[in-house]
């Protein structure tokens, strides 16, 4: 298998910050208990407190694409429209050292 990095970035509006904190940081202990999960970090940017990042190492694109359908995530996917500034960012990234 080929494990699979992603880095995703996503811009609350001012007014819904703490909200989607929230969403997010409850988002952290079920999607580490999933298979196929090596890490998920949530990070808050130290300049702009709006923007929050994932940095994300699956095992696989199938336990990645199985991530996006997990039930835990609905409460924010519903909401996402009204809480965020723009578009989720996902980059993906391909691993050139070893995983530690």
């Amino acid at each position: 298998m080929v494990p699979v990095t992603i880095i995703g970035t996503v811009v609350a509006k001012p007014e819904t910050r703490e909200e989607l904190e929230r969403l997010l940081a409850a988002q952290v202990e079920p999607t580490r208990a999933e298979p196929g999960c090596l890490n998920y970090d949530f990070h808050a940017d130290a300049e702009d407190p709006c923007t929050f990042v994932f940095y994300e190492n699956w095992r696989s694109q199938s336990d990645l694409d199985a991530h996006m359908l997990m039930p835990h995530l609905w409460p924010l996917v519903s909401q996402i429209d009204r809480l965020l500034a723009q578009p989720v960012e996902i980059r993906h990234l391909t691993m050139l050292s070893e995983m530690a």
